[in-house]
C-alpha cells in the first residue's frame, strides 16, 4: 500500500509540474499571437485525443489531451501542431490573411515563437522571486568549519577558519558556490585560494572522489575538497529581500542556472561527462515525487528549475522546437526570401528524428537508473 501511495504521489507531482509548465509555455505563444492579431484555433495541453475542452468567444478550442508530454497552440493557417503552413494559405482572402500566422511579418512571427521559452524563463524568475520575498535566503559564508580527516583539503593544508575566496580563478561568495563549482568540474586538479590571517594563500592539489547518493538514493561519485561549512552564527545570514531586490536576484539566479545547465550539456557533447547523465521524463517524475515529500514549496522550487530547462531546450536550433523555427526565420532574414516548403518539411522530419532519438536515449538512461 505504501509503495502504491508513493507511485501515486510521484505521478500526481509529475503531472502537476508538467501541466503547469506546458500551459505557461503555450500561453506565451498564445498571448503574443493574440496581441499581433493572429487567430488561435487550438490551445492544447497534451497531444492525441481530447479528454475535455471548450470554445471561448474568440473561437479558440481550449483542451486537455491524453498524452501529457507537451502541448501546442495551432494558429489559423497552420497545417499541423508543428506550425507548418497549410497548402491553401495562398488562396486566403484579405480578411483571412489578416489573422493568419504565416502572413505576419518576420519580426511578429519570431516574437510569437520566442514568447514560449521566454515565458518559461519569466515564470522561473517569478517563482524564485516569490520564494526569496516570502522566505528569504540562507547564505553560508565560504568559511571552513571543519576539515575532514583523509580528505584532499587536509593533505593540501586547508585549515578550519580559512575563507575560500576563489576556486580555479572563479570568485566564491557563498558556501553554495563551492558546491556548484565542483558539480560541473571534470578535472581532478584544482587551485583554491584561501584567506588566512589577512593573507591570501593559493593551494594546488587534486580533489578526492567520494561515494555519495543523489536525491533518488542512487550511488554516485562526486569530487569533494573535504570540508564542512562553519556553524558560527556570524557565518550564517538569512538574507531578506524586498520586492524589487527579490526580482533582481531571482533574475541573476535564473541566468546562473541556465549557464550551468549549458555548461553541463556542453561537457556531455565534447565527451567530458558521460551521456548517461542525460535524464528523461521518468527521472523527472521520480525527482518530482521525491521533492513533493518535502512539501509544496520544495515542489514549486523544483518547478522553477524544470521551467528553466524547458525554456533552454526549446531554444535549441532544432526544427520541431521553437529554436528551429527561429533558425528558419534567421535564414529567411539573411536570404531575404522564405525557405521552400520542401526544405522546411525536410528539416522538420530531421528535427523530429533528433528529438525522438534523444527522448528514447534519455528514457533508456532513466530505466537503467531504476533499482
Amino acid at each position: 500500500m505504501e509503495a502504491l501511495l508513493s507511485y501515486g504521489q510521484m505521478i500526481a507531482s509529475f503531472l502537476f509540474v508538467l501541466t503547469v509548465l506546458v500551459f505557461v509555455h503555450e500561453w506565451g505563444h498564445y498571448i503574443i499571437a493574440r496581441i499581433n492579431g493572429v487567430r488561435v484555433e487550438v490551445f492544447s495541453v497534451g497531444f492525441g485525443p481530447e479528454i475535455w475542452g471548450f470554445n471561448d468567444k474568440n473561437g479558440t478550442r481550449w483542451k486537455i489531451s491524453w498524452i501529457p508530454l507537451g502541448g501546442y497552440v495551432k494558429f489559423f493557417g497552420d497545417a499541423s501542431e508543428a506550425s507548418t503552413p497549410d497548402a491553401a494559405i495562398n488562396e486566403m482572402s484579405d480578411e483571412e490573411k489578416e489573422v493568419s500566422f504565416h502572413h505576419k511579418n518576420l519580426a511578429q512571427k519570431a516574437a510569437i515563437v520566442f514568447a514560449g521559452p521566454a515565458v518559461n524563463f519569466l515564470f522561473a524568475i517569478l517563482i524564485i522571486a516569490g520564494l526569496y520575498f516570502t522566505y528569504g535566503r540562507m547564505e553560508l559564508a565560504p568559511v571552513v568549519g571543519d576539515v575532514l580527516e583523509g580528505g584532499a583539503a587536509k593533505e593540501a593544508g586547508i585549515e578550519a577558519g580559512d575563507r575560500i575566496v576563489s576556486i580555479d580563478g572563479e570568485e566564491i561568495e557563498t558556501f553554495m558556490d563551492i558546491r556548484e563549482h565542483l558539480l560541473f568540474k571534470v578535472e581532478d586538479a584544482v587551485t583554491v585560494a584561501v584567506l588566512r590571517d589577512g593573507q591570501t594563500i593559493n593551494l594546488n592539489f587534486n580533489l578526492g572522489m567520494v561515494e555519495d547518493e543523489d536525491i533518488l538514493g542512487q550511488p554516485t561519485k562526486v569530487r569533494q575538497i573535504g570540508i564542512r561549512s562553519s556553524i558560527n552564527p556570524e557565518d550564517r545570514v538569512l538574507v531578506q529581500y524586498g520586492l524589487f531586490s527579490a526580482l533582481w536576484n531571482a533574475t541573476i539566479a535564473t541566468k546562473d542556472l541556465t549557464m550551468r545547465n549549458l555548461q553541463g550539456l556542453g561537457q556531455i557533447i565534447v565527451g567530458k561527462r558521460s551521456a548517461q547523465e542525460l535524464s528523461g521524463p521518468i527521472t523527472i517524475a521520480r525527482v518530482a515525487g521525491k521533492t513533493a515529500e518535502h512539501g509544496l514549496t520544495s515542489l514549486i522550487n523544483f518547478m522553477a528549475l524544470i521551467s528553466i530547462g524547458l525554456g533552454m531546450v526549446n531554444l535549441f536550433p532544432i526544427p520541431m522546437l521553437d529554436g528551429g523555427h527561429l533558425l528558419y526565420y534567421a535564414i529567411e532574414a539573411v536570404r531575404r526570401k522564405k525557405m521552400s516548403a520542401q526544405a522546411q518539411e525536410f528539416g522538420f522530419k530531421i528535427g523530429a528524428l533528433v528529438v525522438l532519438s534523444l527522448m528514447i536515449f534519455a528514457t533508456f538512461n532513466d530505466i537503467l537508473k531504476i533499482d
